[in-house]
Formats: structure tokens, sequence, C-alpha cells
């Protein structure tokens, strides 16, 4: 029948009795032909052909076909590599729109849509392989619409603010893979992390929110499978609407969908938001001696950015190609794809991966500049549905102009690297002065406080998936990444990392004790930091990967937590620190303001809202600032924060004094005096591995304080 050219993808409809058939619409500019292919149980295909076109969009309604079945697509259109142009029917393809997927990614030559093994490499991608690619990759799946769209889990989304905010970067799998409260069978699934034994240790952490690493329906590329490995992080994705099929404990026939669904009900009934991390800036399908999978034989000149000479891929990701985001029906695609995942599968907002290269302009050929104006932003800044979730940034990519920290508009929050490296080389002792480290401590205004941008804006973190765990960052001074096969010349070498003495594990008492003292450090300063802090997972336990910074293919003991390590002495109190300083954090307003500091009393009998000082207790000058800095004051004022609450009351809170002290010996701190306090309590101090909980030790204002070599503390100011 002919069915209807929205929406795209696979639809199914009941009829009277039971019965009912599928919708599919497929857009794919430019093909000449596109067969639509179902398979029964036993891999048989029935080809139909999708007769009716409107707008360059092919479609058409079968009856019978109910939710469970699989398919893909065949399209038509002429093999011209030179210009382009990749169409090869002989090649299954993956629906875009398929919001289920079945069966694995292999990577046999009868994948790929050329000859691989043609005798001249330099022209291997322009001869066609005619043999039929179906019975090596996986097949859409039509899903039933069992919920309404918005209504289905609006009224239980936590909605937290984002000054409240605290990201916790978790891997889907890696989180609940040995966790020995969830049941095996659940282990390392959707419903594994929203099992309450997983959900207790975020909880009795205080994150507010999970950022899952990818969950599209990702591929494994060639070279890992060659070496016995699998891509672990999922940043290569290839269904942009499908929760991926590997991490579902049900079943891959569209119950990865519901079993989704309900693991975000589940984070949402413990106040936890659900954020995630999106790969829209490149596919699986890599450069054009790539797999075809999908969106290249779909329709190659309309999805991907092309070199002016077209038969080669523009690549502003470092991974073969970019998706070409100002061509309409693939704007579409992306903005669908979020719309999807925010009204019928419940997320609360998204980090896009490689930010800008979405936010590139220009045409193939043309120069693609980042643009603050592009058509992606703009598209997004308008959406009714998307401009009111968490939208992050990584605010770079690995092409000419790409990196953009503090560029984004309002309405956008960045991972701000800036304060990583910040963080880093205050504590390793690298600092040259103390002029980047004051910003990043206060909400980096300096990149961020313009067009009505606020502290919010900055997503300030020390460690991410991508790069040493906290505990190796203080354990190798060098990566160590020979389990991924590449003779370590994989991850970065500049890590800013410091061992503390001796690279990689020790027994040696003293050297043990600096680096659970250094994590304690960077984590107190993380989290007491003005802008929303982001933890990664296993941090809060001293989780380590052996020195390796660039775990993206080691889906094994490596890359998976390690929940033994909350019986261990040391990583047991490292794990009650984190969870005690989030807490102080949300208990505290003056620890998570809203607007920048300025230096000036909000009230007339005010102090100042934030205030610097030196070791000897007098206030930083100008020349201060200049000069090596291993010991530094920081002063938050709670009786001159702006604004009011949600009852029009002012925000009245503790005032409170932070002193980091990244010197190699011990150091006399001078309290500030009146009037800034009558004496001070010691809420935390991390030369301590337990820590005392309040009523701290009190010490008079003015009083000379010793604080040990690498060591942090936070007091609170008493009258």
């Amino acid at each position: 029948m002919p069915g209807a050219p929205t929406p795209l993808g696979a639809r199914f409809h009941a009829g009277p009795g039971g019965a009912g058939g599928t919708n599919f619409a497929l857009w794919a500019g430019g093909a000449e032909g596109v067969d639509l292919c179902l398979f029964d149980d036993e891999g048989r295909e029935t080809r139909c052909e999708l007769a009716e076109r409107s707008n360059q969009i092919w479609h058409g309604h079968v009856p019978g076909v109910l939710p469970g079945t699989r398919y893909g697509f065949r399209v038509h259109g002429r093999w011209d590599p030179w210009t382009g142009a990749r169409w090869n029917p002989a090649k299954l393809l993956l629906d875009p729109y398929a919001r289920a997927v079945d069966g694995d990614f292999r990577l046999p030559p009868e994948v790929y849509g050329h000859v691989r093994d043609w005798p001249e490499q330099h022209v291997a991608d322009t001869v066609r392989d005619d043999r039929d690619s179906a019975p090596y990759v996986p097949k859409g799946v039509v899903v039933h619409d069992e919920f309404p769209a918005e209504e289905w889990i609006d009224d239980r989304r936590p909605k937290t603010p984002w000054a409240d905010t605290v990201l916790y970067e978790v891997h889907v799998k890696g989180f609940t893979r040995r966790h020995p409260g969830v049941p095996e069978h659940l282990r390392g699934t959707y419903a594994g992390l929203g099992h309450p034994a997983a959900i207790e240790h975020l909880t009795r952490l205080g994150v507010s929110a999970v950022e899952l690493l990818p969950v599209h329906q990702f591929a494994h590329e060639d070279h890992l499978l060659k070496r016995g490995l699998r891509n672990y992080w999922g940043y290569n994705s290839i269904g942009y609407f499908a929760p991926h099929a590997g991490y579902a404990a049900r079943g891959s026939r569209g119950e990865q969908v519901g079993e989704f669904r309900d693991m975000v009900r589940a984070l949402h009934a413990a106040g936890i938001e659900v954020i995630l991390d999106v790969v829209y800036n490149h596919t699986a399908e890599a450069d054009e001696r790539g797999p075809m999978l999908s969106l290249r034989g779909i329709d190659n000149r309309g999805y991907y950015r092309l070199q002016q000479d077209p038969r080669h891929y523009t690549d502003f990701t470092g991974c073969g190609n970019t998706l070409n985001v100002v061509q309409p029906h693939v704007l579409r695609l992306i903005t669908d794809s979020l719309r999807y995942w925010v009204a019928e599968m419940g997320v609360d907002g998204f980090r896009f991966d490689l930010a800008a290269a979405l936010a590139r302009a220009g045409r193939d050929g043309a120069e693609q500049s980042v643009d603050m104006f592009s058509p992606f932003l703009a598209v997004i800044a308008q959406d009714p549905v998307l401009r009111r979730v968490k939208l992050i940034a990584e605010p770079w990519d690995v092409g000419s102009g790409g990196y953009q920290v503090g560029a984004f508009p309002p309405l956008w929050a960045e991972w701000n690297d800036r304060y990583r490296d910040a963080a880093r080389d205050f504590w390793r002792g690298a600092l040259p002065d103390a002029r980047d480290l004051g910003y990043r401590l206060s909400g980096s205004s300096d990149l961020y406080a313009w067009g009505g941008r606020s502290p919010q804006a900055s997503v300030n973190y020390v460690t991410a998936h991508d790069g040493f765990t906290l505990r190796d960052l203080v354990s190798y001074d060098h990566k160590h990444n020979e389990a991924n096969g590449e003779d370590n010349r994989d991850g970065s070498s500049g890590n800013r990392s410091w061992n503390c003495g001796v690279e990689g594990e020790t027994d040696k008492p003293e050297v043990t004790a600096l680096r659970r003292r250094q994590l304690r450090n960077l984590l107190s300063t993380l989290l007491l930091s003005t802008g929303v802090p982001m933890l990664v997972a296993g941090d809060e336990l001293g989780r380590t990967q052996g020195g390796n910074n660039n775990a993206y293919c080691q889906d094994n003991e490596i890359g998976w937590m390690d929940w033994s390590l909350l019986q261990e002495p040391g990583w047991r109190e490292l794990c009650a620190l984190t969870a005690r300083l989030i807490r102080l954090r949300r208990e505290h307003p003056v620890l998570r303001r809203r607007d920048f500091f300025t230096g000036r009393p909000v009230l007339a009998e005010g102090l100042r809202d934030l205030a610097w000082f030196t070791a000897r207790g007098t206030e930083m000058t100008e020349d201060d600032w200049f000069a090596p800095a291993p010991t530094l004051g920081m002063y938050l004022s709670g009786q001159d924060i702006p604004g009011r609450d949600e009852r029009g009351a002012r925000v009245l809170d503790d005032s409170f004094l932070l002193v980091l002290h990244a010197g190699a010996e011990p150091a006399g701190f001078t309290l500030p005096d009146r009037p800034w306090a009558g004496a001070w309590e010691v809420l935390v101090d991390t030369s301590a591995e337990e820590q005392e909980e309040p009523p701290g030790t009190v010490h008079a204002a003015g009083a000379r304080l010793e604080v040990t070599d690498r060591s942090f503390l936070l007091l609170r100011a008493r009258p």
C-alpha cells in the first residue's frame, strides 16, 4: 500500500482484532529506487519495492508486518565514487530511524561496498563489490509504541537545576559487570544499572545525574576485531534511535527499548537524571575505505561532508568521516533522534561528543569553520523540546579552529578542560602562578561571563573516561596502553600526572599515603569549586586501569568497576569523603552559586562575596597573582549571595575558607582575622584519611595553622 512519508522509519499501526501493519519511510536523496527487505526467523529475505516517493522520501505500508519483524533497505543508484555516488543494492542497509537493532556487526569483505582486497589498493574504494552483505549485518526491528510520548514520564523527571547538579560519568556495562549486589544475569545491562543495588551506590554518593557513555547502537572497528578486542566506550554510532542491544538483558527484538525505559524510570524515582553522551559528529562507516552499513549506501553525498575531490571525506573528528549537519535531512535526523530520546525514552539531557564539528557551517568544498550561528545550534535554541533539557558540549573537534572552549552560546554548558589542567597542574606543583587557578575555582568567569551565561556553563572535571583514572593520575607519569595492541602509541602523552615518586603500584607506605592524600585533594577541589562538578564512576573508590589512559577497547577488568575496593581500608574512606563533600555542596548554596562573584559586597553591611588570601593571612595583591603560589586561601561569603530563593527570601549561608597547599613541605597559614571571622571551624582536612564530622576543631581568627604538605582544608567562619 502507498503508506505515508512521515514519520520516517518503521511505525507499526494496530488494526482491528489485533491485526495491523507497518509503515516504512526512508529519505534517500538522489536514489533511483528503494527495496524494503523483510527477514523471517530463519533469515530468509522477502523484498518489497517502495514505489511511492514524496520529496525524496520513499515509503509504503505493508499489512501484516508486526512488532519484532526484522528489516533493512537496499538502495539503487549510480556507483561513481569519483563524484561521491556510492549506491550499491547488494548491501543491506540499516534504517537510520530503526528504534531497535538485532544482531552483531561483523566486518567480512562482503560488508564493504567496494572490493576491499583489490590489487591496486590506492583505488580499491572505487571498485564496486556485488556480494550480498545481508547474512553479515544486523537488521532493524519493528517496535510497538507502548507508551504515549510526552506524558509517559514527564511528571517523574527530577528536573534538577543546573546549580544543584553533580554529574557522574558512567558506563552502562562497566558499572555493574562485577557488582556483587546485582543478579548475575543482569550485570552489565540497562536492567543492572536500574537495579536497587546499583542505584543505592548513586544515592549514597549523592550525585544528581548519571552521564551515560554512548548507548546508541554502535559497531566495532575492524582493526579491533582483528586483535580480538571490541569497542568498549561506544563512540562509533550507527543507530541514533536504537538503545545498544549489547546492554539489554531481555533480548534484542525490541525488548531493549522497554528495558531502557524501565532503567530511566528507576533512576528518576531515586531523584537521578539521565544524560546521554551522544555521537552525532561521525558514524561507524569511517572513511572511503570503511564498511557500508547505512548512510553511505542511502545517500553518501547527502549524509557526509566530502572534500573538493568528493571521493574522499572531510574529517573533523579523527574517525574518518563527519556528518553533513548543514544538510536539512541530516539535521532532521539528529533533532528527531534527540526529541525521541527526550519525549519517548525519558532522558533529561545530552553531552555532545566533539560538538564543534556539529557547529561547522559551509558546504562541501568551501570553508567549513565553526560558527556559533550554525544551523545546528540555531535549531536547538528554538526547539520547544530540546531547549528545556540539559545540553553539554565537548567544545572542540580535531579540525582547524576546532577548539571552542567558552564560545558556545547561552543554554549550553561545556566540558571545561581549562579547569582540568589547572587543578592537575596545581596539585603536582606545576602552575607558574595563581591566576588560572583563581579563575577555575570561582567558576571561570574569564570564559563564561558573557551573554547571560553563568558559572553553571562550566562543567568542571579532573578526569573523564578519556585519560587516566584519578588513582592512575597520581600513580603514573607515563601511559601504559600495551594491552590495546598499538605498541603504546595510542592515547595522550601529555597527562599532567605525577606518580608521587614511583611509577605504578607500590607497597611503600609513604608513597601510598601521599597518593591517597592527593586523591582527597583533587576530589575536594573539584566538589567545592564553583560550577558543575563531574565525577567519573570509580574515582571515589580508587579504581585503576593499570596506567592505561585510552581504555576504549578494554571490555574487561581494565575497564570495569572493581567493587571489591569498597571493602579495602583507605578506599572505603575515600568513598565516604566523596559523599560528604557532595553533601556539603548540597547543603550550602554559597558552594554552588548561580551567579559569578564580583569581589564586592551584595549589601552595604556585607564584606565581599569573594576574597583571596596569602599564607600570611593578608589579602592577595596584583603582584601575588603573578608570583608562584603553592598556598592559596579562598574566602566565600555566605552573607553576600545575590538573588532570592523560591519564596522570595534572601539567600543566606555560612561563610567558608578554602585553603589549598600544594607545597612539598608543611607550611604555616595565618587565618584571616576580623571582620572575616571570629573563629574558624575545620570541616575538611585532607591530611587525615578519616574525616572528623562537625563540630570539628576550632581555631581562633588570626591564629597560625600548621598545614600538612600537599593538603586541603575547608573551614567554616564562626562568630
